[in-house]
């Protein structure tokens, strides 16, 4: 698992290290039980603040991605189905609302959007 921040994604750092730890646990770069880099380590790697890779790890823990364990670091909880499903259907949504946005840029309208999607659609059943 590879971390990669940047200051011009628009997104404070403690949600791109959580969004990125999230997204490797989900797809199975990370497997259960995996134990992730000290909060202590991967701030001296990312050379940020401790406190900023310390509410990456809560948020991770708050969603059930990963337990904490005093004294012995942070390790991958097993994904709950309901959670996978919850944290995709976030992904559809933020992947629509960019499309909405671009669409409303590029002055398309309803239909035309239903025609890209049952465009998008029939070539994703084709290629199955």
């Amino acid at each position: 698992m590879r971390v990669v921040l940047s200051n011009s994604s628009g997104l404070p750092l403690y949600q791109q290290i959580k969004e990125q730890v999230g997204a490797a646990i989900l797809s199975g770069e990370v497997a259960e039980g995996t134990a992730l880099p000290s909060v202590r380590a991967l701030a001296r790697d990312l050379r940020i603040s401790i406190i900023t890779t310390n509410r990456a790890y809560t948020e991770l823990a708050a969603e059930g991605f990963i337990a904490t364990v005093p004294g012995k670091g942070a390790y991958v909880l097993p994904l709950d189905s309901a959670l996978v499903r919850e944290q995709l259907l976030r992904q559809v949504e933020d992947g629509l609302q960019s499309a909405l946005d671009a669409a409303g840029r590029a002055g398309l309208d309803r239909e035309d959007l239903i025609e890209i999607l049952d465009g998008l659609l029939r070539a994703e059943r084709e290629h199955a």
